[in-house]
């Protein structure tokens, strides 16, 4: 469990150093290729609705035996070959699991265009890295779901995987990353996936709800260190963290709209349908581009916070 967690902070670097390796066939892509397989030949049209939900089930029964066992398998051959190749593997695991610098980099790369007052460009970059329609933005709806997605993936991206390492190493982390990919891909409430994705998005609610709120109080925090508004994004917290469908998406929304002083959330369209939505935050001051920088800002003061508290706390709890 030593070498779990000092691979969870060599894993935590690498990702901060390098990111996502372009050019590599990421393994969470191998998940998301395996939900799609098994969608397309289990989500059947012709389907009732309750035969629809035990076949999300085994979808999600499948996905997380395969997603958690095989790293699970590799990693107890590895260390049993010699710890220091099991400190490896599960340090390259680790850093797979995080997503902190290409969640920052994929979101500067909205803002970039946001700067050269790239409209189409902007509206296409934010496509990359959201679930919602995003032709009709303008350059304040672009920049408010740039930032809206870096405070969420803060908790999914970061933290939450972060968490889970912490407890059960990177086989732990594993399991969680499957249950998060499905409810990304599977988890809409349109005629598609309503009773079939509803089982995944069902364990994503679960598998985040601590998370989700640790990640809002150590952002709170990091809000203080970076010399955002740790006190309104606090007041923020406590007053909208509901104001969302999801139990648990608003968590963080609601620190960042706080920390930032801008209102985010409200209205938004999904595959040609508007969703009705809560607002979160107050509207202080316009959003404005600069604010993707100061989300990035908070994000990487979360994730150095969480990593730092989660270490601490884990090997305390070995020691004794």
């Amino acid at each position: 469990m030593k070498l779990s967690l000092l691979a969870l902070v060599l894993g935590f670097i690498l990702d901060l150093i390098i990111g996502d390796p372009h050019g590599l066939y990421h393994p969470i892509r191998l998940v998301g290729n395996l939900i799609g397989l098994l969608e397309k030949h289990m989500n059947k049209k012709s389907d009732s609705p309750d035969r629809k939900m035990v076949m999300g089930w085994l979808m999600a029964l499948i996905v997380i035996t395969l997603s958690s066992g095989i790293p699970l398998l590799l990693l107890l051959l590895a260390y049993h070959i010699h710890p220091v190749c099991g400190l490896v593997l599960e340090t390259i695991m680790c850093w797979q699991l995080l997503a902190t610098k290409s969640l920052k980099d994929e979101s500067m790369k909205v803002y970039r265009k946001l700067k050269k007052h790239d409209l189409q460009g902007s509206r296409h970059a934010v496509s990359m890295i959201v679930g919602r329609d995003t032709e009709i933005l303008d350059e304040t709806g672009v920049t408010k779901a740039a930032v809206e997605t870096v405070a969420e993936n803060t908790s999914d991206g970061v933290i939450a995987p972060m968490f889970y390492i912490a407890i059960g190493g990177a086989f732990l982390g594993w399991m969680y990353k499957s249950v998060n990919t499905m409810d990304s891909m599977v988890a809409y409430k349109n005629d598609r996936y309503l009773y079939f994705g509803r089982i995944p998005a069902y364990l994503d609610d679960i598998a985040n709800y601590i998370p989700a709120r640790l990640a809002g109080l150590l952002m709170v925090l990091a809000s203080f260190l970076v010399r955002l508004d740790g006190a309104h994004a606090f007041a923020i917290f406590k007053r909208d963290r509901y104001n969302h469908a999801s139990p648990n998406s608003a968590q963080t929304e609601a620190v960042m709209a706080g920390a930032l002083n801008v209102q985010l959330a409200g209205d938004a369209w999904y595959f040609g349908e508007l969703h009705k939505k809560k607002t979160i935050g107050d509207d202080i001051r316009p959003v404005e581009a600069e604010d993707i920088v100061r989300a990035n800002k908070l994000l990487y003061g979360t994730a150095v916070v969480s990593l730092v508290i989660f270490t601490l706390v884990k090997y305390l709890i070995l020691m004794f």
